[in-house]
């Protein structure tokens, strides 16, 4: 039989994440199976909050669809295109629709919590924009001042994003935005990046970036 991987996207001690062909679609599958043992219930639980999200918003045109998923590997499918940090994006046009994609999914009551990685960003074939690894993402319907305070964080991640590659078309308002960080965004540069990056990146081994470095198509 031959195998279905057709290329190793990441590998860490979460798991795998590789393109595959199934059933003659292209998709990328994240296994838990393969994470390291003393770390295998993180990874199941990570990936199954990443399929619950992508449930939540199923049928946006940029964000993976859910294809298969069960207790050790999650199938989505595959968005043609290059990760942010390579396409370096210039035109004014794909940060108008980002902006537009950003607020659908908090539309659909969701937050992504990791937008500040440029590799979650993509620029497909088309130019359109493209996000990916949802297995921060939280889904809540409540709207809570915690939901609104984190999708502003989301939003100021996208604006830094737009003020690297699009600056002059930030608007006053945006401008505001970026210079008035939120208490949760304070608190985790001042406290929660320093030990989160210790811990991810000196005693973990784990890059954190879904491929950043070994591939510029998802």
């Amino acid at each position: 039989m031959t195998d279905p991987t057709l290329k190793l996207l990441k590998k860490d001690i979460f798991g795998e994440v590789s393109l595959h062909i199934d059933a003659d679609v292209a998709c990328v599958v994240r296994d838990a199976s393969r994470a390291r043992p003393w770390v295998r219930w993180l990874a199941r639980r990570l990936l199954a909050r990443e399929a619950r999200a992508l449930a939540a918003v199923d049928g946006i045109a940029g964000i993976p669809d859910v294809l298969r998923v069960d207790t050790n590997s999650l199938h989505r499918s595959w968005i043609a295109g290059e990760a942010m940090h390579k396409s370096r994006p210039a035109d004014i046009e794909y940060f108008r629709t980002a902006a537009k994609l950003l607020r659908r999914l908090h539309s659909h009551d969701l937050v992504h919590n990791d937008l500040a990685k440029e590799p979650n960003w993509l620029v497909t074939d088309e130019g359109k924009p493209g996000i990916v690894d949802f297995q921060l993402a939280w889904h809540s319907p409540k709207r809570g001042r915690l939901f609104r305070l984190l999708a502003l964080d989301d939003l100021r991640h996208f604006l830094k994003h737009k003020r690297t590659y699009c600056a002059e078309y930030l608007t006053k308002r945006e401008l505001a935005i970026l210079e008035s960080p939120s208490v949760i965004a304070q608190t985790w540069m001042l406290g929660g990046k320093p030990v989160y990056l210790f811990i991810t990146r000196k005693i973990l081994g784990w890059a954190d970036r879904e491929g950043a470095n070994d591939r510029s198509r998802y």
